[in-house]
């Protein structure tokens, strides 16, 4: 029998057996199952299991992390015992009504801007390589200045860079239709209405063009790069064509529910939803500049610290919004600096938990969790190991914080999003290489030491198995 399927088989047993699982899928790092009866799970077992780095309860699915790479292998072996899995699409059917308010919106909104990160991530690292070799030095080397650069180059960059922003609310809108339930063709056309060329472009809008006024009184200008509008005429929009579907004979379905629902979104869309949330959508952002523009480095203290407290309750997605907000809007993030510290921060713990032990079976567990979170991942070294013994945790906090203030003191700020640590070196490729690397070094390095020296010792780590029956 593979390794992999002997953990595939003990984590079903551990779980209940078959008969308790109600679904299971995978995501990057864990399997996510929904279990009839959380009462049957045996969680110690399952946590003592070899290649599992913890398991927690979250938004009605119970999720067992085993890091990236080694999730699919188990997730193929659990399918091959006939376990019920499922799509994610499908799963989330399963767990709409699991979770108090606040985590099902969270959730949604995720649903909502995960898949559309893939092309923004890309996207900054466009800017980021675009801003490398725009730099003198670099163009120096070449025996070129910036002024031997043609235009012709410049607009295919600029092809690279702005595309996904100009769209942006196609993207949203496609992705909104598909989370509730429209059809996603639809979702996409209503999008590009609302960037449509003979509408006023809102970047000009922005620097002093004339919008268009209807009624005398209602500013209409194209929302290039915005979100909230095309997010909620999303949202209406395909609770909108499900009741249309409803009413329509099956005849003229295909006529008449398409049509009908693009002429009264985009009317609603133009004329209602964009000119609300279009100034809902610039208050969040001043907000968030306001937060980000504390003095003495502020900003970076506190959501240094307080970022991965938010990722275990996993609404951290709502920042997803925020930080497309700033890329359109300034071109850059400084937010991301920030948490890449109290990403990098937590890696240190679990490095330090990693070269202290003297047991084996948390060195396996703790090294590769570290690699994890140095590549941007950090689920595994907080559930799989610093929260277990809590301390480590609190210690990588600190140095999120740390790292986090000296970040918002160098004024640090990325091209992209949603890469951290090590991949997302590739966001300060134009001339911020040095002071970012910097930051990860110091929040690496504090959480290193405060956990080698206060932290962690095998002692707890007695101590927390014979708590658990392990000795």
């Amino acid at each position: 029998m593979s390794e992999n399927k002997k953990v595939a088989k003990d984590l079903i047993e551990a779980i209940g057996g078959k008969d308790n699982i109600s679904s299971v899928t995978h995501c990057a790092t864990r399997l996510r199952f929904i279990v009839n009866d959380e009462e049957k799970i045996n969680k110690d077992k399952v946590e003592d299991l070899d290649k599992v780095k913890g398991a927690f309860f979250n938004s009605g699915q119970y999720q067992v992390i085993f890091g990236t790479g080694t999730v699919n292998r188990v997730y193929e072996e659990v399918e091959k015992l006939e376990v019920n899995s499922v799509s994610k699409e499908e799963q989330k059917e399963d767990t709409t009504k699991k979770g108090n308010r606040l985590q099902r919106s969270i959730r949604t909104l995720g649903d909502v801007f995960v898949p559309i990160i893939p092309v923004l991530v890309a996207t900054g690292l466009f800017m980021g390589l675009r801003g490398l070799v725009m730099q003198e030095q670099v163009l120096a080397l070449f025996g070129l200045t910036p002024a031997d650069i043609s235009d012709n180059f410049l607009l295919f960059t600029e092809i690279l860079t702005d595309t996904a922003f100009v769209f942006l609310p196609a993207l949203v809108a496609w992705s909104t239709f598909r989370v509730f339930g429209g059809t996603p063709i639809i979702g996409v056309v209503l999008g590009l209405m609302l960037v449509s060329p003979v509408l006023p472009n809102a970047w000009g809008v922005a620097e002093g063009a004339d919008p268009l006024v209807f009624f005398g009184f209602i500013p209409v200008v194209g929302y290039q790069g915005s979100v909230l509008p095309a997010f909620i005429a999303g949202i209406i929009g395909a609770k909108l064509e499900k009741q249309i579907r409803k009413r329509v004979p099956e005849s003229l379905d295909l006529i008449v529910t398409p049509f009908l629902t693009l002429l009264i979104m985009i009317t609603a869309a133009l004329f209602v939803i964009g000119p609300i949330f279009h100034v809902v959508e610039d208050y969040i952002l001043v907000g968030t500049v306001s937060v980000l523009e504390l003095p003495f480095g502020l900003a970076g203290l506190l959501i240094g610290f307080f970022h991965q407290l938010i990722v275990i309750t996993g609404v951290h997605h709502i920042f997803n919004l925020l930080e497309i907000q700033l890329l359109e809007s300034f071109g850059n993030n400084p937010f991301n600096a920030i948490v890449t510290a109290s990403t990098a921060a937590q890696g240190g713990a679990t490095l330090a938990v990693a070269m202290k032990t003297k047991s084996k079976k948390l060195k396996a567990l703790s090294f590769p969790s570290a690699i994890s979170a140095f590549l941007g991942i950090t689920e595994p070294a907080i559930f799989g190991v610093n929260l277990r013994y809590v301390r480590p945790f609190f210690m990588g906090l600190i140095g999120g914080a740390v790292g986090g203030f000296a970040a918002s003191i160098m004024g640090l700020k990325g091209t992209g999003m949603a890469i951290t640590v090590i991949p997302g070196t590739l966001l300060y490729l134009d001339g911020q290489i040095l002071q970012y690397l910097l930051v990860n070094v110091i929040a690496i390095g504090v959480a290193f030491a405060l956990t080698w020296l206060f932290g962690f010792s095998d002692k707890q780590l007695k101590e927390k198995n014979k708590h658990d029956g392990l000795t």
